[in-house]
């Protein structure tokens, strides 16, 4: 099974229904209840994603949200670990982006799904958006 990092702004398209990219978004997030891919997510994305529903987007009940989301993916916690590895990684301009890198790896990830491919140039790993995964996922069928 595909084990893969999914970054907090694929996560928030889900959560706040952010038209173009739900229904990409959707469609990842119902595989993983259908047990055909795991996805990971670091303890800090669950954090950026209660900000920015709560307090940017103003919407209703964000804790409910996290509550019913979080059985989607499995958490990994931001520990010392990756704190450093991305702290001296100059390789990330954005120190966030350098903790979902490493989280990736520490997670033993196959792959990053984001929107912001350009961030992880210098990723090790695949990078993929949710669309092009998508269109992975259905032409290994």
């Amino acid at each position: 099974m595909n084990k893969i990092l999914v970054d907090t702004n694929v996560i928030i398209d889900l959560l706040a229904s952010r038209k173009p990219f739900n229904r990409a978004s959707e469609r990842i997030f119902s595989l993983a209840d259908l047990g055909e891919i795991e996805l990971v997510a670091s303890a800090l994305s669950l954090v950026n994603c209660f900000y920015v529903l709560n307090d940017v987007m103003k919407i209703k009940s964000p804790r409910t949200i996290l509550r019913k989301f979080k059985v989607l993916v499995k958490t990994k916690e931001l520990n010392q670990k990756i704190i450093e590895l991305a702290l001296n990684d100059k390789n990330f301009k954005d120190f966030e982006d350098g903790i979902q890198y490493y989280t990736a790896i520490e997670s033993n990830c196959s792959l990053i799904l984001t929107r912001n491919g350009k961030d992880f140039k210098k990723s090790t790993l695949p990078v993929l958006n949710p669309k092009e995964f998508l269109a992975k996922v259905d032409l290994d069928k």
